[in-house]
């Protein structure tokens, strides 16, 4: 796969660059040059158009989905997160190429992509993930009718059922216990913890966390960013931390601090005398804590505390379903989540026990 990116050159020009592959043991590339990044993008995208692409009978551009999709990326590189384009390169390099990518757009059909669908799912691939590829796949190939390229091959395709994931959260007790061990002894890591499990912040949300975010005099905190480990898609280092704004529009919010967080923060930042508000909290330095780092401690303390496994983004569930449960209205629990929608906190993040359900039977008894 030809793999095409934009970047800003120190003259100032953007220059659009394309890897054509390597030939006789040389890497191949050419460069198209503007003063914007859509001129220089829109170069590349001409160049496809003169060289890649030959005349069909029907007056419709030639273009395999190789191609296809990267003209595609480079045209999202300015419209899209660097986590979101890594996701979305990484599902294209693992799963479409291998299945399309030496096809003819114009020669992809439902058929071809319902056998393509099956057989994700026989190798054990997840119904949702299955889907996310294929709402990738028709999107690439709007991109390709808008285009000229080809017709949409997706119109009679049937989605797979997607099941939500059982999501293992610790019982009221067993958060409890949690709580007196990470209150026990104040450290950066515990009050991560603290933060997904008190307040529902995501793990790079948590990581994101700086000391300049937290305003003790109004006594909230302030989610501006998150940290993430992407792909780079090429070059000796295939990953990268990269530090970014919050996941949506919605998740830049500010929370109300708990009354036992906001005491333990003071503590902490009196006791590290070190610190500045440039520093990452859960890190004590100008570097922030890799979200991986940030999930083996917390299975650490797990054990520690005689607790069973469950994974950090549990907290989150946790906090939504016991807020739930303490008198919360949806619409503030939503917000302090950090969601779009009341839905997305009521579908994906609330979990009734049986003995909740026990106590709304008795209701009705």
């Amino acid at each position: 796969m030809a793999k095409g990116s934009i970047y800003r050159r120190k003259d100032g020009r953007y220059e659009a660059r394309l890897s054509l592959g390597s030939f006789s043991g040389k890497r191949h590339q050419i460069s198209f040059y503007g003063k914007t990044m859509d001129e220089a993008g829109n170069k590349l995208k001409n160049y496809y158009h003169q060289l890649l692409m030959e005349e069909t009978g029907d007056g419709r551009p030639q273009i395999k989905v190789s191609e296809l999709c990267s003209e595609w990326l480079v045209a999202m590189q300015n419209h899209l997160k660097i986590s979101t384009m890594a996701n979305y390169r990484m599902k294209i390099e693992k799963h479409i190429l291998p299945a399309f990518g030496s096809d003819l757009c114009s020669k992809v059909t439902s058929a071809a992509v319902q056998a393509f669908i099956n057989k994700k799912i026989e190798s054990g691939l997840s119904g949702r993930y299955v889907s996310d590829i294929i709402v990738l796949i028709k999107t690439v190939f709007r991109y390709a009718r808008a285009q000229g390229y080809a017709a949409d091959p997706l119109g009679n395709i049937i989605m797979p059922k997607c099941k939500t994931p059982d999501v293992r959260i610790l019982t009221p007790d067993q958060q409890n216990t949690l709580k007196t061990y990470i209150f026990s002894k104040q450290t950066l890591t515990h009050a991560g913890i603290a933060f997904a499990l008190f307040m529902g912040l995501r793990i790079g949300e948590v990581c994101g966390l700086k000391w300049s975010d937290i305003d003790f005099e109004k006594r909230t905190l302030t989610v501006r960013r998150t940290v993430q480990r992407v792909s780079t898609g090429s070059g000796k280092t295939r990953t990268k931390l990269v530090v970014m704004p919050p996941k949506s529009e919605s998740s830049h919010r500010e929370i109300p601090l708990p009354g036992r967080i906001y005491d333990a923060l003071l503590a902490l930042r009196s006791e590290k005398v070190s610190i500045n508000d440039d520093y990452f909290i859960v890190s004590g330095t100008m570097r922030p804590t890799e979200p991986r780092a940030m999930q083996y401690r917390f299975a650490a303390i797990l054990k520690n505390a005689e607790l069973p496994s469950c994974t950090f983004h549990s907290l989150r569930h946790a906090m939504a379903t016991a807020a739930l449960a303490a008198g919360f209205d949806v619409k503030t629990l939503s917000e302090i989540l950090g969601h779009s929608k009341i839905e997305i906190t009521l579908a994906r993040y609330v979990h009734s026990s049986i003995d909740r359900k026990r106590e709304c039977m008795r209701l009705i008894s």
